[in-house]
């Protein structure tokens, strides 16, 4: 088992993806989808790999356009992470999480994840919906990420969904005000 990333584009081309990774969608268009994020300016992706099999992944990009998260400029979100059902007991959700987390640039980003329980694993997994909160709140906790209380209307939907942040070492003292901030008001713009 390898555990590798950022890679690139040409590297994701020469991999195959395991046939269980379709939380998100097939596994054919989650690799398109992994190649397109690998190719942004931020996006990162982190691979677990077989041989040449992707049996798990996690991914960093700019958050969407439609969040208050896209108005600051040092945000980057983990956007999705999925471990195959074959390999689960194997803790590679912690490898990806402290992998990609180990990697010098997450130092100048504030990392954001909003976790929303509608687009979670219940039944692959057997845990309820308050043990899988607990499971993703300890996984992230891995990577230096703590739970942040917000306004955002996505996040208090439902009390099960979470907000976590991480902000890194290279983020400015006001850069990181201004994110705190912007938790609380949805009208705030960098």
């Amino acid at each position: 088992m390898v555990v590798e990333g950022p890679v690139g584009p040409d590297r994701l081309a020469g991999l195959t993806m395991n046939h269980l990774l379709n939380n998100f969608r097939p596994p054919g268009r989650q690799k398109q989808a992994l190649t397109e994020i690998a190719g942004l300016d931020p996006g990162m992706v982190f691979i677990a790999r077989s041989r040449r099999e992707i049996v798990g992944y996690v991914t960093f990009h700019r958050p969407d356009g439609y969040t208050r998260w896209i108005n600051h400029p040092h945000v980057l979100e983990l956007g999705g992470i999925e471990v195959s059902p074959e390999w689960r007991q194997s803790r590679l959700g912690g490898k990806l999480i402290l992998a990609a987390f180990s990697f010098p640039a997450m130092e100048d980003y504030i990392v954001i994840t909003t976790e929303y329980c509608w687009h979670w694993d219940l039944k692959g997994t057997n845990l309820d919906m308050w043990g899988y909160r607990k499971m993703l709140t300890n996984l992230f906790g891995k990577g230096g990420m703590e739970m942040k209380a917000t306004d955002d209307p996505d996040i208090n939907e439902h009390p099960a969904n979470v907000l976590m942040a991480r902000v890194g070492a290279n983020v400015s003292a006001r850069d990181a005000l201004v994110f705190e901030e912007m938790l609380f008001d949805e009208k705030r713009f960098y």
